[in-house]
């Protein structure tokens, strides 16, 4: 072969090998440019920036239409570390008024979760530093502002009640992948309650920014932009007004009032004293403000109408006592027990407070007899013959009326309260080896029995009813949409209604004359009411009052619970009228009747001026 001829067969075989070359470089770069969208998503990520459009909370109003909860805008700094060079760092932390130590501290803290994403660098920064940090973000590579909302309310009430947002925990990032590391989620309250209603949808918008950070429009006309949708608006079943004289009536006590629609089980105030204006957690200073009311000692931020269930319901329980001692046949409206200042059984008393005697059962209720209730009691304990018996019997009525069991509606935390059960004195005494005269206390709602604030207005609410409830709600609509739900089922106790009408006259000769709530009565409201003390071993005993008015109509019913207030009749029989007269009425005008509790203080008896 000729030296030509070889020279020719390389030249094609470097050829061919610089083609196969080209082409393989050439497919390369089709794919990378037009088939594999990777590299092309890492070059924009390089001029695109993605920002988080959240949602505007939704609101929440109260039964006539007031604003509850609002929103007022806010900012977060904003930082993607890989991004951040050449930074002005000291005119940056002059901006945001933190030292050199808390910036490094913070860059390392974002370094730490992710060099490329970005993340929150300084929460909730106020308008004034928002404006001029716009001005010279182009100082600060990496670093943007985006743009979010903070609950305001306008109101300082009802705290225990609206709840808080904060920023979301670990735990409920993991639960749910909707939340990312610095969003905000309820916390409590109807804010968690209403959590998946209230939040929106977040949206995303893809931003072009050029070398200094800086935004020079949408990319691509907002073609991949996504719209955020604004939460749904909440239609709370609480008067503002009535809420607010309720927590100003409770002014420097500790206790719970709750009041109910009958008609609905609509809650109309959710009183937890001592209370705490909802404002101080929103923002930037929640956490410290967190702390400064969990250090609080009188326990601000613990909700006492729903969680106190160790407080039993002292002489209010004998209402139920009335109810079931007819229904089981052992007891009428004419039943009569003599009272020799108390019930005496054998070595064992039961003392009483002076009255008239003998009573019948309406006269019962009117004076609060103890002496007539440890009769009752007993004989419906013992009336199959066996009180295991006689008290599971007993106790199937109880729970009727919601006591002793979660309602389980929109509730934002509720506990079950207490009503003992045959196992628990079995285990206590030995099976069956107790009697009625072991579990006498609860003739008189003491003893082993816990309530609620909730469950005791809930038990009024269903002897106003005359024998059934509305499971208690705080939401009645969800955007101008009525709730068409559970809480409009009513509930039936398995009391008979015709044995709620002697009960329910001797709860109206409570406001009689020498009736225990007299002093609390009103010339042109009928009310029906029943006192109850509950027995402190710790000082002061309790003072508890429940109440529904008008007799023939209700439109209220409610319970009062006044720690350390001692009798029913003194701090809360007349808290609870006037909050019956501030609703039906609009107003109070019984200046007498209210100045005195105003005046009250029990959190610091030396200022106390006894009503």
């Amino acid at each position: 072969m000729s030296f030509q001829s070889k020279h020719t067969d390389r030249m094609y075989v470097v050829m061919g090998i610089v083609l196969l070359i080209s082409l393989t470089f050439l497919g390369r770069l089709f794919y990378v440019q037009v088939i594999d969208k990777s590299y092309q998503l890492s070059a924009d990520n390089n001029v695109l920036r993605y920002e988080t459009e959240f949602p505007a909370r939704g609101r929440i109003y109260d039964r006539d239409g007031r604003l509850l909860v609002y929103n007022e805008a806010a900012y977060d700094l904003m930082i993607i570390p890989r991004q951040a060079t050449s930074i002005d760092t000291t005119e940056l932390c002059r901006i945001l008024n933190i030292s050199k130590e808390d910036f490094i501290r913070k860059m390392d803290k974002a370094k730490a979760y992710s060099w490329r994403k970005p993340t929150i660098f300084e929460k909730q920064i106020s308008t004034i530093t928002y404006a001029e940090l716009q001005e010279k973000l182009y100082r600060f590579s990496g670093f943007f502002v985006q743009k979010r909302t903070l609950r305001k309310y306008p109101e300082p009430v009802a705290a225990h009640l609206l709840g808080y947002v904060g920023e979301a925990s670990q735990t409920k990032l993991d639960e749910d992948p909707y939340y990312k590391r610095g969003d905000y989620v309820g916390i409590s309250g109807l804010e968690k309650s209403y959590e998946t209603e209230l939040r929106g949808q977040k949206g995303v918008k893809v931003i072009m920014v050029d070398v200094f950070n800086r935004p020079k429009g949408s990319y691509k006309e907002g073609k991949y932009d996504t719209v955020a949708v604004a939460g749904k608006t909440l239609h709370a079943s609480i008067d503002a007004e009535l809420q607010a004289y309720g927590e100003l009536l409770m002014q420097n006590k500790t206790g719970g009032i709750v009041a109910l629609e009958p008609s609905t089980g609509e809650i109309l105030a959710l009183v937890s004293a001592p209370s705490f204006d909802p404002n101080l957690l929103v923002g930037r200073v929640r956490s410290d403000n967190y702390r400064m009311l969990q250090a609080d000692t009188l326990k601000p931020l613990f909700n006492r109408a729903l969680m106190s269930e160790q407080n039993p319901p002292g002489s209010t329980f004998k209402l139920i006592n009335a109810l079931i001692g007819q229904q089981v046949g052992v007891l009428n409206e004419n039943t009569t027990y003599r009272c020799p200042r108390g019930y005496v059984s054998g070595s064992f008393r039961m003392g009483c407070h002076d009255h008239r005697s003998p009573l019948n059962l309406r006269e019962s209720i009117q004076h609060s007899c103890n002496a007539y209730y440890g009769n009752v009691f007993r004989n419906i304990i013992d009336h199959t013959g066996k009180p295991w018996e006689g008290f599971a019997i007993w106790r199937k009525h109880v729970v009727s009326f919601g006591l002793g069991t979660k309602f389980n509606t929109d509730l934002p935390i509720e506990y079950a309260g207490i009503v003992p059960t045959n196992e628990f004195y079995d285990k206590h005494y030995g099976k069956n080896h107790w009697k009625s005269l072991t579990i006498i206390s609860m003739a008189i709602g003491q003893g082993e029995l816990g309530t609620t604030p909730l469950q005791l207005a809930n038990m009024t609410a269903a002897i106003a009813n005359r024998g059934y409830y509305y499971p208690p709600h705080l939401v009645t609509a969800i955007d101008d949409e009525p709730i068409k739900n559970r809480f409009t089922e009513k509930q039936f106790t398995t009391i008979d209604p015709k044995y709620f009408e002697p009960v329910i006259d001797g709860m109206a000769m409570v406001f009689e004359q020498g009736g225990t709530g007299y002093r609390s009565r009103h010339d042109s409201i009928v009310m029906c009411g029943k006192t109850g003390t509950a027995q402190n071993p710790h000082g002061e005993d309790h003072s508890i009052f429940i109440c529904f008015a008008p007799k023939d109509d209700p439109k209220i019913a409610l319970a009062v619970f006044v720690e350390n207030g001692g009798g029913g009749s003194k701090y809360a029989a007349p808290i609870a009228s006037l909050m019956v007269e501030k609703y039906l009425t609009d107003t109070v005008a019984r200046p007498n009747l209210e100045k005195p509790i105003l005046e009250a203080n029990l959190i610091d008896p030396s200022k106390n001026v006894a009503p």
